[in-house]
Formats: structure tokens, C-alpha cells, sequence
């Protein structure tokens, strides 16, 4: 098979089966392998020589090193120091260590059981990373501890990486003072070259407006460090990622990321791929209660070293439980070390491809293990608060305003309100709001505002003014329904998050709908009306007539919004309507100007 046939049929069965893994909800990484599987030997032998497009595809990983080197940044392993080096490094010793002593429990040499023990320490950063994003879990507080202990797993790595040729025995080089002056200058010499040569290239590379270039040089350095590296008999990954550090502060930080990104992709793609065309999957049918057993006791292990470890750096429990979830399966980094360490013969062929298919399996298995989390632990977190809503006070039922919903909507209303002497009575339905926000001094009442008790209580009969705030948009329109039905001569001026929400308080019969980010969005519209050139009135005409426009098709829409073509017909008129309206006033303007000189 031509070099030319084998690419466009590697990248053929990429592009065909990891986007259906997706859809089936597998990452990436897994269907990388199980794209490796299918074209690789053990199915349909597609592929060819699986060794060279291992040796290959190996830049990948050095791409991957050296992007992960540019995002250490000095301030933000500052700010992460302690997750980082004390949960991180805690994680990797003692649960690489526990692993080590299983392995020598089990009869295995040292050096194999080290390897194999804190390969399966690591977990998946790719795959972590996607799964928290895709929950929406990144910015949690065991996100960014996943986060801060996934980066110290990356920085591990490449010690271990290191190591191993020295571990081999195979010496292609005579470690001795010389070798290691060699060394020890070469660091040097790309700390200055970072400072002194890279970045003003750069600089001469932007000035002359060609970005193939800037793509070629970053390719050049990676390639250049990884061959310098590798005469060294040094890690091309380690140099790869020390240039990436060294970089990490430079102006041209996000260029470089940018561009190394699509290569750093396709070829770890290909890295993971060739993964699963050497996986013997035969073994699997052969041994499935080993690989079946290893993978769910890989999970459980990690899991309970993981959350005793977060829970002793004072973390809570429940912070803890859900860190040890999301990192007990194996990682990416496994099939690195472990192919990586079969190369060099510290592994052997056998137990290297039982590990990679625990690992593999245990990455499969992670989903399943977040469904568990999620359906049956995590509700017995939730605290019901079995307390009675609060009885407003007398002195509060007088009051021409009731604000339904205290979060940073309700708050901003309620202070301006504050400001101006005028009485509000307060309602929040989210008992750990109410408790927050009376930290601060303010009045608020814990209470559920679609309730008719609730709203008899605030006197709404007497009120003249009731703002709906409420988060969720459920809970709002049912509050707004509770309130037109029984107090339809109290002004209701109601929130809503977007223009369905709107639609549908509008079907109700709230008159005065405010979109929450309409009016900021307006705001910033006609700044940069006036930052591209326009003067300021007619900045704040052109915002005026779009705003009386939207508004006015926002009452039009009401009465089909459920209707999707409709919609789309109706919203593509009225652009060309607005369009030919902003026309005709400039038109009109210009003539103006005209005829007054």
C-alpha cells in the first residue's frame, strides 16, 4: 500500500467512525481505537505495517507535550499551586505506589510493575476535559481540582517518559559528565534561543503578513527540538514540552497553540489509532473476566485512593466522591508509556496489551459511572429543606412593591428601590439564597412565589407593582399565570431570559416583558456603532429604531412562535425590512445634507 492510499484510507475510516462513536456518546479518544481496531489486523487488516505508523504518529504526542507546556503559564500554576503540587502529586505517588505493590504482590519485577502502576495512576485529560465541559462542570469546585490534578498528571509524564530508555539498558549513549554537560547546555541554549532568537522571528514572521509561515516555524521547532532530542537519546516529548514553558508567556503563545492544533489533532488521532490496531482484541474474547475484572477494579481503586486523598486536603466529602468518579479510569498517557515501554522492552508484548485494554475498557466505562453518580448518590446530597416558608412581617404588608426571585436580577431592582425610599417585600424560593443574602444585611423572605398562600401573605392585593425575576423560566410562567389569575389589576414588569420565554408571559398576559440581555446588548450596539464611525445621534437614532422594530415583531411572532417555518420566514423579512428601512433613513439623510450645502 502506496503512503498516499494508506492516508486517504486512515483518515476515510477516521472521519466515518468517530464521528458515529460521538453520536453513540463514546469520546474521541475511544473512537480513535475503535477505529484502530476495525482497520488493524484483528478485523479487517487495512491498515499495514502498524509498528512504523506507531513510530510515526508518535509526533503526535510530542504536539500534544508541547501545546500542554504552552498553557503553564507561571501565574496560573500560581494560582493552582496547591491542587496542582499537593492533590496532584499525592494522587500520582500514592496511587502509583499502591499499583506498584499489586504488581509485586503478583509476582511481577519492579521496574514492570512501577511502569505499569503509575501508567494506570494517570487518567484522561482529553477525555475528562470534554466530559466535564459537555456537563457544564468545569467551573465546579471538583472541576478544577480534575483540572489542577489532570496538569500535574501531564507534567509526571514526562519524567517517566524520560526515564525509560535509561531504564532499557539499551544505552545508546555513554552517560557521562560530557553527555550530561551536553545536556545541561542544550537547556540552556533553549532558554536563550526562547528569549533572544524565537520571539523576535516571530515578530519578523507577523510583520510580513504570511501565516502559512507562522505555521511552518512552529512546526520547525517542535520537529527541530524533538531530532536534537533524539541524537541526545533524550525524550522528544520532554524537549518538546520544556520549549512549550518556556514559550508559555510570549505574545505569540495563542498563534502557536492555534496553529500546531489541527496537526497536534490528526496526529494523536492517528497515535490512538495505531493504539487500537496493536491491541490484540482476541484476548479480550479469550480473557474477559481479567480484562473485564481489571478495568471495574482499576475504576473502584482509583476511585477510593482519589476521594480519601481530596477529603484529607479538606475538601468535602461530596467534592471529594464526585473527583473520584471523574478521575478513576485510565488515561491516554497509559498508551503512551505503556506502548512506549514495550518498545524498549520493559513491558512485555502480553501484559502491555492487557493493559491497554483495561484501560481502554475503563474509559468506556466512565460514562456509566457519572449515570451512577448522578441517579443514585448525588440526590442524597440534596438537602430538602423541610423548613416553613417565613411568614412576612407586619410591617412589610404595606409595601407597593413584591419581588419575585432575589438573584442578581432582583437584587439590582431591590437596590435602586433602596435608593429611592421606596418599600419592597422580597421573595426567593431558594432557601441557600436566602441565607446568603441576608449575610449582607438584606431583607428577604424564604418562600415559594407561585403559591397563592405565599402571594396572600405579601398583601399583593394591596401592592402595585409585582417584578418577576424568577429564574427558571418554569417556575416563572407558573408564577405569572398565579398572579394574572387572581391579582389581574397588579402590574406585573417580568423578566425573561430569551424571546421564547417572552412568548410564552406574553400569552399569559404580561404586558411589559423585559428581555434580560436586550437592553446591555443595545448598550454595546451603539458603542460600536460610535467606535466605527458614526456620531453619537446617530448611533442612538439607529439603536432607538431597532429596539421600537424588534419590539414591535416580538408582538407580531407572538401569535405563531410555536410555528418553527413561520418563524424563519418572519425573521428573514424582517431583516430585509429593517435593512431597507436603515437604507431609506440614510437616503434621506444624505439628501438632507444636500440640499443644506
Amino acid at each position: 500500500m502506496t503512503l498516499l492510499s494508506q492516508t486517504a484510507m486512515f483518515l476515510g475510516a477516521a472521519l466515518l467512525i468517530v464521528p458515529l462513536c460521538h453520536r453513540l456518546g463514546l469520546a474521541t479518544v475511544l473512537g480513535y481505537l475503535i477505529t484502530g481496531i476495525i482497520i488493524g489486523p484483528n478485523l479487517l487488516n487495512l491498515a499495514g505495517d502498524t509498528t512504523t505508523v506507531l513510530h510515526f504518529a508518535e509526533f503526535g504526542v510530542v504536539m500534544l507535550l508541547f501545546v500542554i507546556g504552552l498553557e503553564l503559564e507561571p501565574s496560573r500554576l500560581w494560582v493552582l499551586r496547591r491542587s496542582i503540587f499537593i492533590l496532584g502529586g499525592l494522587q500520582v505517588l500514592v496511587t502509583g505506589g499502591i499499583f506498584t505493590l499489586i504488581g509485586l504482590s503478583l509476582g511481577i519485577n519492579l521496574i514492570t510493575s512501577a511502569i505499569a502502576g503509575f501508567g494506570l495512576a494517570m487518567s484522561s485529560t482529553a477525555f475528562v476535559m470534554q466530559l466535564l465541559s459537555d456537563k457544564k462542570q468545569l467551573t465546579t469546585r471538583h472541576g478544577r481540582k480534575a483540572f489542577a490534578v489532570l496538569l500535574f498528571q501531564d507534567m509526571a509524564v514526562i519524567p517517566i517518559l524520560a526515564i525509560l530508555p535509561i531504564l532499557s539498558g539499551e544505552k545508546t549513549q555513554e552517560y557521562n559528565l560530557i553527555y550530561f554537560a551536553k545536556v545541561l547546555g542544550l537547556f540552556a541554549l533553549l532558554i536563550l534561543a526562547s528569549r533572544v532568537v524565537i520571539r523576535p522571528v516571530f515578530r519578523i514572521i507577523a510583520a510580513s503578513k504570511a501565516n502559512e509561515l507562522l505555521t511552518a516555524a512552529a512546526l520547525f521547532i517542535i520537529i527541530g527540538i524533538a531530532v536534537v532530542m533524539e541524537k541526545l537519546g533524550l525524550s522528544m516529548a520532554l524537549g518538546a514540552f520544556v520549549t512549550g514553558v518556556l514559550l508559555a508567556d510570549s505574545e505569540y503563545r495563542h498563534e502557536l497553540e492555534a496553529n500546531i492544533q489541527p496537526f497536534k489533532g490528526l496526529l494523536l488521532g492517528l497515535f490512538f489509532m495505531a493504539v487500537g490496531m496493536s491491541t490484540d482484541m482476541h484476548r479480550l474474547l479469550n480473557e474477559p473476566l481479567l480484562i473485564v475484572g481489571g478495568a471495574i477494579s482499576l475504576m473502584l481503586i482509583k476511585f477510593a485512593l482519589l476521594t480519601v486523598i481530596c477529603r484529607l486536603c479538606d475538601a468535602p466529602w461530596q467534592t471529594s466522591i464526585r473527583l473520584g468518579v471523574t478521575l478513576a479510569q485510565g488515561g491516554e498517557f497509559a498508551f503512551v508509556l505503556f506502548s512506549t515501554a514495550t518498545q524498549y522492552h520493559l513491558l512485555s508484548a502480553d501484559i502491555g496489551d492487557r493493559l491497554i485494554l483495561i484501560v481502554t475498557l475503563s474509559m468506556a466505562l466512565t460514562p456509566l459511572a457519572f449515570f451512577l453518580l448522578e441517579r443514585f448518590i448525588e440526590p442524597r446530597w440534596q438537602v430538602v429543606d423541610t423548613r416553613a416558608f417565613d411568614e412576612i412581617g407586619a410591617d412589610d404588608h404595606d409595601n407597593p412593591v413584591v419581588i419575585a426571585g432575589f438573584g442578581r436580577f432582583g437584587q439590582i431592582v431591590a437596590r435602586v428601590l433602596r435608593m429611592h425610599k421606596i418599600g419592597f417585600t422580597a421573595i426567593e424560593g431558594d432557601a441557600r439564597q436566602v441565607d446568603f443574602v441576608r449575610r449582607f444585611g438584606n431583607k428577604i423572605y424564604y418562600g415559594n412565589p407561585s403559591h397563592i398562600e405565599m402571594l396572600r401573605a405579601a398583601k399583593l392585593d394591596k401592592a402595585k407593582v409585582f417584578i418577576l425575576a424568577i429564574d427558571d423560566v418554569n417556575d416563572s410562567v407558573r408564577t405569572a399565570m398565579q398572579v394574572r389569575h387572581y391579582y389581574p389589576h397588579l402590574t406585573i414588569l417580568a423578566r425573561a431570559r430569551d424571546r421564547r420565554h417572552a412568548y410564552e408571559l406574553m400569552d399569559i398576559g404580561v404586558k411589559l416583558v423585559t428581555r434580560e440581555m436586550f437592553a446591555s446588548s443595545l448598550e454595546v450596539a451603539e458603542e460600536a456603532l460610535r467606535q466605527a464611525g458614526l456620531s453619537p445621534e446617530r448611533a442612538a437614532q439607529g439603536v432607538q429604531q431597532f429596539r421600537h422594530y424588534d419590539e414591535q415583531l416580538l408582538i407580531r411572532q407572538q401569535a405563531f412562535y410555536h410555528d418553527e417555518e413561520s418563524l424563519i420566514a418572519s425573521n428573514k423579512q424582517a431583516m430585509r425590512d429593517l435593512e431597507e428601512l436603515f437604507e431609506s433613513d440614510a437616503l434621506a439623510e444624505q439628501s438632507t445634507n444636500e440640499q443644506t450645502r
